[in-house]
């Protein structure tokens, strides 16, 4: 992309992981949102959302984006909270825009060796260090989540900075222990190490993180934001639901509509959409009955359909469902002082 078509004030940048399972996840999401990201050469640290043509879509390391939103560099990106809390400083102007995007599960934990029997949770470490006769040696790629972990329980321990896999770090006799990110935790048994069961410093997953300064100052990013968040909580609320259709006989709408509010799960977001079929040759009167219901609810919701009479249900998945004013805007609003007046004069 030729930055010579934009002018300084309506360019925004936006960091994506630049490689990784995160990355990936991070295209996925972001096309299922409708955000889809063009990159015709895999190779360049550029692209673009053609949705957003005013957003420049660059990629970066993890730690990396977390240093570029905090000093304005970029205005948004994409990346783990792990990452973020280690990373970002105590006066900072990283503000987070949306922390559940629902993708990158994992969670920093303290991990022992299995052969550490009598060690199952931080109790039982701190009986462990009294007995040996060093300090007790955790290796981490993130010292300062680790280190004011310990320091919260009151556990002493000499941390050692490494990178690459830590699993192997205990096996090779550098550190006695590790605080590393795990999700299934398979790697941790193929490698004979357990979690402690209260160990856990970070629960992570994919966030999408904005510079407060820039969001105030300059109303091209603001606009940016909204479409994001849009978008975001659009897809993410809709993945949630279903929607189902069937029709049902009846001697009036209103009749069907009792019938619906008489089941629980039936109601929909605020009620029913219902309205009269027209069948040829049909003296009976049916109506077409539409609701939005909870996808970990849909058996129970065609039960209760065809306990009133429903017939011919089709479900179907749902792309967006929008709000009149999405949450996370607002709460990024309400943490930048602004109004929803004022930002939509932008």
């Amino acid at each position: 992309m030729d930055e010579k078509l934009y002018s300084p004030s309506s360019v925004v940048r936006i960091s994506l992981p630049s490689k990784g399972r995160l990355q990936e996840d991070s295209l996925e999401f972001l096309a299922a949102c409708g955000l889809r990201v063009y990159r015709p050469n895999p190779r360049q640290y550029e692209a673009r959302i053609p949705a957003v043509p005013e957003l420049v879509v660059l990629f970066q390391r993890p730690g990396d984006i977390v240093v570029s939103v905090q000093d304005g560099s970029v205005d948004f990106g994409i990346s783990g909270i792990d990452v973020i809390e280690e990373r970002k400083d105590e006066q900072t102007n990283l503000l987070y825009l949306h922390d559940t995007l629902n993708f990158g599960h994992c969670a920093l934990t303290l991990a022992v060796p299995e052969e550490w029997s009598d060690v199952t949770d931080l109790a039982g470490l701190k009986q462990k260090i009294q007995s040996l006769e060093r300090p007790l040696r955790i290796a981490t790629k993130y010292p300062r989540l680790t280190g004011n972990f310990l320091k919260k329980n009151g556990i002493d321990a000499s941390l050692i900075l490494a990178e690459g896999t830590l699993e192997t770090a205990p096996s090779i006799g550098y550190a006695d222990m590790i605080s590393d990110l795990v999700s299934s935790g398979q790697t941790l048994r193929d490698n004979h190490l357990k979690p402690l069961s209260d160990g856990m410093i970070q629960p992570s997953q994919a966030a999408l993180i904005g510079n407060a300064h820039i969001l105030k100052s300059n109303p091209a990013a603001l606009k940016v934001a909204r479409i994001l968040l849009e978008f975001i909580d659009a897809h993410l609320r809709a993945s949630e639901n279903m929607a189902i259709f069937a029709n049902i006989r009846g001697s009036s709408a209103e009749e069907i509509a009792r019938a619906v509010f008489s089941k629980p799960t039936i109601a929909g977001l605020q009620g029913p959409t219902i309205s009269r079929v027209y069948i040829r040759e049909e003296t009976a009167n049916w109506y077409a009955v539409n609701i939005i219901v909870s996808r970990s609810k849909l058996f129970n919701a065609v039960s209760e359909l065809r306990s009133i009479g429903g017939s011919g249900v089709v479900v179907m998945p749902v792309s967006y469902i929008f709000e009149e004013e999405p949450p996370r805007y607002t709460a990024m609003l309400q943490a930048l002082n602004l109004s929803v007046k004022s930002s939509n004069e932008y």
